[in-house]
């Protein structure tokens, strides 16, 4: 085997693995954190980020691995097909990078630590639903883009697999 052929696989199943944890938080985690009130649904959110936050080592090795392996896909891939591949390639890169992860780091981050910064147990009622309000429904609305965006970029990498 190759070292595209290699980093092609190894992307293609970080991007799956980032894919359906971004869609098990869609479709498990934030329906049910959403059927708490306000404080236990920031609570619970925060419980969760916080795990992440702290470097959960399994978490950080496949998403940061995701972004190197497509990285690393893309570079050694470029000399390696041409065409429609090449535009697979090519595409599956730039969606991942721009379409999941600035995403992340612009907009589900950012919301995931003002979450982190306010003092929940001192709020009011109507500072706790403002606060779930404007967090909330932003979070959910870029995580179903990532989410999507996840999935098409691994059905990219796994055509490509097919077409190698």
């Amino acid at each position: 085997m190759q070292l595209f052929e290699f980093l092609l696989v190894l992307a293609a199943l970080l991007c799956g693995l980032v894919a359906g944890f971004l869609l098990a938080f869609a479709i498990v985690a934030m329906p049910g954190l959403g059927t708490l009130g306000d404080r236990e649904f920031l609570s619970g959110f925060r419980a969760m980020d916080r795990i992440i936050q702290n470097r959960q080592p399994l978490f950080m090795l496949v998403w940061v691995g995701s972004v190197a392996a497509v990285i690393a896909t893309v570079v050694a891939g470029w000399q390696q097909v041409e065409g429609a591949s090449r535009l697979l390639l090519v595409g599956a890169g730039l969606i991942y990078v721009l379409g999941v992860q600035l995403p992340t780091a612009t907009i589900n981050i950012p919301l995931n630590n003002q979450l982190q910064a306010i003092e929940l147990d001192t709020m009011a009622e109507l500072e706790l639903a403002n606060a779930r309000q404007a967090f909330e429904p932003r979070w959910n609305r870029w995580n179903a883009i990532r989410t999507v965006l996840a999935m098409t970029t691994t059905v990219f990498l796994l055509i490509l697999i097919a077409l190698t």
